[in-house]
């Protein structure tokens, strides 16, 4: 069976950036598994899949534009500090999920200053060529749930024994969350979180 739009593919992967770091890999926690044709994973790999077999192993370049997107230096922006609660101890690295006017953004604090935190809102991989290894394991005809769901189901049904963070305050008048956990187990480096 071809992978197509409407069909649930899992595969093995390790993804390296343009130095050849390992960046993530499926190694340990079992093929990742996503719903062909629904923006689950980066544009140029679902591209790449398409047609593909069950069985099929390839190697995949991504270009930042059908991967994460070009750096944006004016997506890193100075916030007051009193606009974080007073009793939370900030540091860099924090990643934040903030709501604002234009959707969600995942944000990463970069720098402290005495009145200011700047945070960048860029994705951690942005800029970044990508290449995937992939072993394609598994493609099947998603189910009608799936489908209305716009994702791929585990053993159990949608999102069974997944945890989700919700956000826990203000920040900036903005809702955030600490930490970075996905969404139905989804994986890092290609998945779309």
């Amino acid at each position: 069976m071809k992978v197509a739009k409407d069909h649930v593919v899992s595969f093995d992967y390790q993804v390296r950036n343009s130095r050849a770091e390992l960046l993530d890999s499926s190694e340990g926690s079992g093929p990742m598994a996503y719903l062909h044709g629904y923006a689950s994973i980066i544009p140029g790999l679902e591209k790449a899949l398409e047609g593909r077999l069950a069985g099929d192993i390839l190697d995949v370049v991504v270009a930042p534009e059908d991967a994460y997107g070009p750096r944006d230096e004016r997506r890193k922006v100075e916030v007051p500090r009193s606009a974080f609660p007073a009793d939370l101890e900030i540091r860099p690295g924090m990643r934040f999920h903030a709501s604002g006017p234009h959707g969600t953004d995942h944000v990463v604090v970069v720098a402290i200053g005495a009145d200011q935190i700047t945070v960048d809102a860029n994705h951690p991989l942005a800029g970044e060529t990508l290449t995937f290894a992939v072993t394609i394991r598994d493609v099947r005809p998603a189910t009608g749930e799936e489908i209305s769901h716009g994702h791929a189901h585990r053993a159990g049904g949608c999102c069974g024994g997944h945890g989700h963070k919700h956000g826990d305050g203000e920040c900036c008048g903005e809702n955030h969350e600490h930490g970075d956990g996905e969404c139905c187990g989804g994986h890092g480096g290609c998945g779309r979180h």
